[in-house]
C-alpha cells in the first residue's frame, strides 16, 4: 500500500480534492480511476519524454507503468482555478528510486468533471 502524505488545505475544493485522488490513482496504478476520469481526446505531454494522445494510448501508456508502483506519495501543493489545476510533489518508487514531479491539468470544463489534458515534467532525485 502506498503510503500518501498531503500537506493540509482548505478542503472546501472539490477540484483540488480531485487533483488529489488523480495523484493517489498515478502513484497506485488505479488505470481503472484514472481512464473514468479523462477524456477520450485526452492529451498527456509528459516534457523531454513523450506526448500521448487518446485514450487508447493514455491506458497503454499506464498498463506499462503499472510495473513499478510508488511506496510513497507526498504531495506539496494542489492549485486549482477555473478550468486549470496543478500538484508538485515527489514520490518514492518500490524499487528505492525517487522522483519530483510538477503536473499542470486542463479540465474538460470548469466544473472539473474530467481531464483533457496533462503537462507533466519528472525528475530523478537520486
Amino acid at each position: 500500500m502506498t503510503k500518501i502524505i498531503s500537506s493540509p488545505n482548505c478542503g472546501n475544493s472539490p477540484k483540488m480534492e480531485f487533483i488529489k485522488q488523480l495523484n493517489i490513482a498515478f502513484a497506485e496504478g488505479n488505470v481503472a480511476f484514472l481512464t473514468e476520469n479523462v477524456t477520450d481526446d485526452i492529451v498527456w505531454n509528459i516534457i523531454g519524454d513523450q506526448k500521448i494522445e487518446g485514450i487508447e494510448a493514455f491506458t497503454a501508456e499506464l498498463e506499462k507503468m503499472q510495473a513499478v508502483k510508488a511506496s510513497e506519495l507526498k504531495l506539496d501543493q494542489i492549485l486549482s482555478h477555473g478550468k486549470e489545476g496543478a500538484a508538485n510533489g515527489w514520490m518514492t518508487m518500490e524499487n528505492g528510486k525517487q522522483y519530483g514531479f510538477s503536473d499542470f491539468y486542463v479540465f474538460q470544463s470548469a466544473k472539473g468533471e474530467k481531464i483533457k489534458a496533462i503537462t507533466s515534467y519528472c525528475i530523478k532525485l537520486q
